[in-house]
């Protein structure tokens, strides 16, 4: 019988020429309207008070909530031709995270448990992924082991919680409680070695060695002066942002930072103009400095949300679930920047060219990070999943 370990149905793709081999995956969790951010249709009925700017990259224009972005505009691909089937949140969630579609016997893995697995983790003592603020469904580690799931982070000013000895206890007392627990699970684990509870001992081993480890300062974003922080943007996404720039300098390869507030069925364009400004400061800055440190050749830059919102402007102000067309964009390794990928109508409503759906969008980030689309795991019923599902690259975003 199959097992867990990767084979293949065919030839496995994997990209020679990747560039990027860590993510930061920023995401815009509500729906966030695309024609008041990322596909303005100047002088449309439907596009209300919200006006379209320029860019720094001639013939692409952008909402005026994101005026720190269009001046990295060269630097990002926006993909205004995305697609979904999925039209209420935890199923677009899970498929936007995942590429499958929710089923009652199954739970799929995310892209940082798939990256982990199947190009393994830089630092031995980090964890290879980790979540900051709010929970994505589809985001985990599915039917894989325990220890491919990402750490979570609530709040990224706190740091990395309980991740120290207790005060006023010794070293060896600590190694003396250890030993002890081990000595009370050892009959357990030889009477029940399975991976479940191996993972549970790993997980602890995990645990054990951050704590020991100097690695732990990535979490502390008292490391950084203020002036970065404000640089940021004061509030849980910007300083997200900034933990996640932390987290990938000491080689965390996947780091997703949620933003928020996007179901904007009420009030839509308040409600973006403050969603939209945090995200113009913290995204711009994270860019910027990727780029002054060097770091943005190995690191791509996601921005994905579950779908879109209507065109159509609601009797509250508001615009409601729109899967049909909506935008992501992609910035830094392995990415052509200063495009605009895709056509939708003079609304926004249909997508007229170059359609991208959700598993193409995921199987352009795997391919950018060089990761093998056709490689198979077996899930422990057996059954077959790929990285992106029977999603296909666009080729045409890559450099």
């Amino acid at each position: 019988m199959p097992s867990l370990a990767p084979t293949s149905l065919f030839a496995q793709t994997r990209n020679p020429s990747a560039k990027a081999n860590k993510v930061i995956y920023l995401y815009m969790s509500g729906g966030m309207s695309h024609m008041d951010t990322f596909d303005p249709k100047p002088g449309a009925d439907e596009q209300g008070p919200v006006q379209a700017i320029d860019t720094n990259v001639d013939g692409i224009k952008i909402s005026e909530y994101l005026p720190s972005l269009a001046r990295q505009m060269d630097k990002m691909a926006l993909v205004r031709s995305l697609s979904s089937t999925q039209g209420a949140h935890e199923q677009g969630q899970y498929f936007m995270h995942s590429s499958y579609t929710p089923r009652g016997t199954i739970q799929h893995p995310g892209l940082g448990a798939w990256m982990h697995r199947l190009d393994g983790r830089k630092n031995s003592t980090l964890p290879a992924s980790v979540r900051i603020g709010g929970s994505s469904r589809g985001s985990g580690s599915g039917f894989l082991e325990s220890k491919f799931a990402p750490l979570v982070i609530n709040n990224p000013n706190d740091g990395l919680k309980n991740s120290k000895r207790r005060q006023g206890m010794s070293e060896k007392e600590f190694k003396d409680r250890l030993d002890l627990a081990s000595a009370f699970d050892e009959e357990f684990h030889r009477r029940y070695n399975h991976k479940k509870v191996r993972a549970y001992t790993d997980m602890y081993e995990d645990a054990i060695r951050l704590m020991k480890s100097e690695d732990l300062k990535a979490f502390d974003l008292n490391k950084e002066s203020k002036d970065v922080r404000d640089e940021y943007g004061d509030n849980s996404f910007g300083q997200g942002c900034l933990l996640a720039r932390r987290l990938i300098e000491n080689d965390v390869r996947f780091v997703e930072v949620s933003l928020g507030g996007w179901d904007t069925h009420n009030n839509n364009f308040d409600s973006v103009s403050r969603r939209a400004g945090d995200l113009d400061q913290a995204m711009a800055t994270l860019i910027s400095d990727l780029e002054r440190r060097g770091l943005l050749e190995e690191t791509l830059v996601v921005l994905a949300t579950e779908f879109g919102r209507t065109p159509r402007i609601n009797e509250n102000d508001g615009r409601d679930h729109f899967p049909k067309a909506f935008s992501g964009v992609l910035a830094g390794g392995g990415i052509k920047g200063g495009q605009a990928y895709g056509v939708t109508d003079e609304t926004s409503s249909n997508v007229l060219d170059q359609r991208v759906s959700v598993p193409d969008f995921n199987a352009t980030i795997a391919h950018a990070l060089g990761l093998p689309l056709d490689e198979v795991v077996y899930s422990p019923s057996k059954r077959p999943f790929t990285v992106a599902h029977k999603g296909r690259p666009v080729i045409d975003l890559l450099a």
